[in-house]
């Protein structure tokens, strides 16, 4: 028996979960993937989490982390401020070249929701610009810093192809609370189809770097694989 339909339907519902993630609530509510789509979406079936680093590139820490990523074989999704890619165009080509997905977090991390119109703009379509100018790729997701949105920030993205993407898991890594804290956090929290919160840049992200191997063992030894947003 052919099992070809059956796949289709899998690729075609792992889609429209992808699709889910575009926020509905102003109030800047996280939502992840429905964990049937996630586990339909790994590979054999498996289940899928996805690994988000906001706020690079950063000379000091991002390398690290794709160093990280490569040992273990894992692809994740950057969420990165368009100032920090024309200061470190070649950290950007670097992420998309080793196979993970760069996306849109505005230019310089303001909130949106407080921008004219024409500044919102800029915003976004520079970071667009700088990111395409190293990846040859357009940014098909914003991650609207600090989560913040509302119907002109959603409307505007929608304006440009975006969907607006935030996070399900986040153990607070900016603010530094020990490596043990953020690997706990991430692990007491995670489920199939969570989108896990870190970052890579906008200060000191060594915490982070170090947490990162034993979250990556800690899941996959619990059969988690790992899948890029917006890719």
């Amino acid at each position: 028996m052919s099992v070809r339909p059956v796949r289709r339907r899998a690729v075609g519902r792992f889609r429209a979960a992808i699709g889910a993630l575009v926020v509905a609530l102003a109030a800047g509510a996280a939502v992840a993937l429905p964990a049937a789509e996630a586990e339909a979406a790994g590979p054999g079936g498996g289940k899928v989490v996805y690994l988000t680093f906001d706020d690079g590139p950063s000379p000091a820490h991002t390398p690290r982390v794709l160093t990280t990523l490569a040992r273990y074989g894992v692809r994740a999704t950057f969420f990165e401020i368009g100032q920090n890619v024309a200061a470190h165009p070649s950290l950007t080509a670097q992420v998309a070249r080793q196979g993970h997905s760069v996306q849109n977090h505005s230019w310089s991390h303001p909130d949106l929701r407080k921008l004219s119109a024409s500044a919102l703009n800029s915003q976004l379509v520079d970071t667009d610009r700088a990111i395409r100018a190293q990846t040859g790729r357009t940014p098909t997701c914003l991650r609207p810093p600090y989560g913040a949105v509302n119907g002109t920030v959603r409307s505007k993205a929608a304006s440009l192809g975006k969907q607006v993407v935030l996070w399900s898991v986040d153990p607070a890594d900016w603010s530094r609370p020990g490596t043990s804290a953020i690997r706990s956090r991430v692990l007491n929290n995670v489920r199939p189809g969570s989108v896990i919160l870190l970052h890579d840049g906008g200060g000191d992200r060594s915490q982070t770097v170090a947490a990162l191997p034993g979250i990556i063992s800690a899941l996959k030894s619990r059969g988690y694989g790992f899948a890029t947003l917006c890719g």
